[in-house]
């Protein structure tokens, strides 16, 4: 086993208990599994108990990836995607189930890029910095681009805490396990993406100062801090 690599944020994790409790999050049986950076496949064996009905593996270490064809070579539910998960499209899935401790440099960029394929992904379950995961929590005050975005396209959960001692090598902060169920409705990202970029623009100026809506209402006269999610889902139903 090689060691893990600091430029692709790798830390791979080791502990049976935490790998089954992410796997138990979601129903995995017959179902279309997407594992994102699986490593040397240790949850990925997790999955595999749970009988999905197929698993890819999106790999980009060139070395995991011939270690992951080797150890799964004579696995027909299992095939393995030499690929940047920021350069693949997943148009083409239906009903994916996305399943991956993220790498931290990049976790906050993987999941907003995956929010403009919520057509093909049902539920999203990642490790990631425990710090970021209060960064998407639309439940929790200080409104963001994160909550917003996430609240458009999802119901979001975090489901639990976990130690960096679970983990080779061991990281500097906790992490968290968080779920995204992706909702039904026809979402427009770019709308979405241009509001959240007018409205977080300045968030110490009142908001009809960031942008420009022809409807009276008083929350327009707050700044956007001062919001819940409900009041921000209001003001851009109006925009």
């Amino acid at each position: 086993m090689e060691a893990p690599k600091k430029s692709l944020s790798q830390n791979f994790l080791k502990d049976k208990n935490v790998s089954n409790k992410i796997v138990n999050q979601v129903n995995i049986k017959n179902k279309f599994i997407l594992e994102i950076g699986p490593g040397y496949g240790f949850l990925t064996d997790n999955i595999l108990k749970k009988c999905p009905k197929k698993i890819f593996l999106i790999e980009k270490d060139n070395n995991l990836k011939e270690y992951l064809y080797k150890k799964y070579k004579n696995n027909k539910k299992i095939k393995i995607i030499g690929n940047d998960i920021l350069k693949t499209n997943l148009r083409e899935f239906k009903n994916l189930i996305i399943v991956s401790n993220l790498p931290y440099n990049v976790s906050s960029k993987i999941i907003l890029h995956l929010f403009n394929f919520k057509e093909s992904i049902s539920e999203m379950i990642f490790m990631i910095q425990k710090e970021m995961s209060i960064k998407f929590d639309y439940k929790l005050p200080k409104m963001n681009k994160y909550k917003f975005l996430t609240k458009i396209v999802s119901n979001y959960t975090r489901c639990f805490d976990v130690s960096p001692k679970v983990f080779f090598p061991q990281p500097k902060i906790k992490s968290t396990i968080v779920k995204f169920q992706f909702n039904k409705k026809k979402v427009d990202l770019n709308k979405a993406n241009n509001f959240s970029k007018l409205i977080f623009k300045n968030v110490r100026k009142k908001i009809n100062n960031n942008i420009k809506i022809k409807f009276n209402n008083k929350l327009l006269e707050k700044r956007v801090s001062q919001l819940n999610i409900d009041e921000l889902l209001t003001i851009y139903d109006l925009f």
